[in-house]
């Protein structure tokens, strides 16, 4: 089959790609790369000349005086320019409802061109959209990334562009997509749960990691624990990061002479995933109920992640608490507690660390994955 995959912002789709190559199939990625995270695409469909550094001051003050989105506009005409060869493939799928970051006039437009110009076409829900954010906002979720603003309306500033999600512009994309593409796929719980009530959902396929290319790096522990804290400034408030940095302060304290912590900020992709290497234990977010790409990431390579694993998770994949992964909570406490219970019986951190990996490779497989997406693309059509 011709695929073509439309956004990149945590490398699934790559994932995807590789897999679906393996099994014979044609796949073109277009993506915005996401910022200083710098993910491979095929073709580049980003703005380059407003978002540029000597520019993005003047694009950022004219949204400010005028409300005129030059970045939405470029991205807009950069993929406009592309429709003549974003034409005959059996299947597109998008990463986000929204493709152009532009006005709801110009995503549909976009969308409208790509469902007339191809066979099928498909919303993978994985990220930041209207229906992920509805059902936090209603709080169906017992915690979860709307947490911090539930519990301080002073941080509205930082919630800005989320709770725009719920705005009516927002919803009306969000329910052209629902209406016109051949469906929606969820890639794990945190978006699978709320879609549960939709008609075009056709179920989870979890994420791709491409076990191929992460080699299981053994724990090897012999003076001390080393603990990798990697943050995005941008989103570190909604991943509950400052849970994690209060935990790690009384972690150094108490136990100096036997842990090694390691802080970083804004690493890009490659950068990110080798600076940890040398690491036993990753910390990932506490606002989740199952693991993003850069916890299952890690987990392929054997570390042992702080990150979403809540019952419904345990459940779905029939496993018992603490084997495969730790389940980190919005607790100081429990944090320390979960951290000291680890330093003080290294033995669980290999044994954690090896079960990560057989769960990554049986649950996670990237060519496994593809032949998972090319059966639900091929359901029957459900408009």
């Amino acid at each position: 089959m011709k695929i073509l995959l439309v956004g990149e912002y945590s490398r699934l789709h790559n994932s995807l790609k590789e897999g679906l190559q393996s099994l014979g199939h044609d796949v073109l990625l277009l993506g915005q790369k996401d910022g200083f995270k710098n993910f491979d695409v095929d073709i580049f469909i980003g703005a380059r000349f407003f978002n540029s550094r000597l520019i993005f001051p003047f694009t950022k003050l004219i949204n400010k005086i005028f409300n005129i989105n030059l970045i939405g506009w470029e991205n807009t005409y950069r993929f406009k320019k592309l429709f003549p060869i974003l034409k005959g493939f059996d299947i597109v799928q998008l990463y986000n409802e929204s493709i152009v970051k532009h006005t709801t006039k110009h995503e549909i437009e976009i969308v409208s061109s790509l469902i007339n110009s191809n066979k099928n076409v498909y919303l993978l829900s994985c990220g930041i959209d209207h229906t992920s954010i509805k059902y936090a906002y209603d709080k169906k979720f017992k915690y979860s990334i709307l947490t911090p603003f539930f519990e301080n309306k002073n941080l509205k500033n930082d919630y800005e562009n989320l709770l725009k999600k719920l705005d009516t512009p927002a919803l009306e994309l969000h329910n052209y997509l629902f209406n016109h593409l051949n469906g929606v796929i969820a890639s794990d719980l945190d978006y699978h749960l709320p879609l549960l009530e939709f008609k075009a959902y056709l179920g989870m396929v979890p994420n791709p990691i491409n076990i191929d290319k992460i080699k299981f790096i053994a724990p090897i522990l012999n003076e001390k624990v080393i603990i990798f804290h990697g943050v995005n400034t941008s989103n570190a408030i909604r991943k509950g990061a400052s849970f994690f940095d209060d935990a790690l302060k009384i972690i150094a304290k108490k136990y100096q002479e036997c842990v090694h912590i390691l802080r970083v900020e804004n690493l890009p992709y490659e950068d990110y995933i080798s600076y940890y290497d040398s690491c036993h234990i990753l910390l990932d977010q506490v606002y989740s109920y199952d693991q993003g790409y850069n916890a299952l990431e890690a987990m392929a390579k054997g570390k042992v992640v702080f990150t979403g694993a809540e019952k419904e998770w345990l459940d779905y994949f029939n496993l018992e608490e603490d084997t495969v992964a730790i389940n980190a909570l919005p607790d100081v406490d429990y944090l320390v507690s979960k951290l000291s219970w680890l330093i003080e019986t290294p033995e669980k951190i290999i044994e954690i660390a090896h079960n990560a990996r057989q769960f990554i490779e049986a649950e996670h497989n990237y060519i496994e994955i593809a032949q998972k997406y090319i059966d639900t693309w091929q359901k029957k059509d459900i408009k």
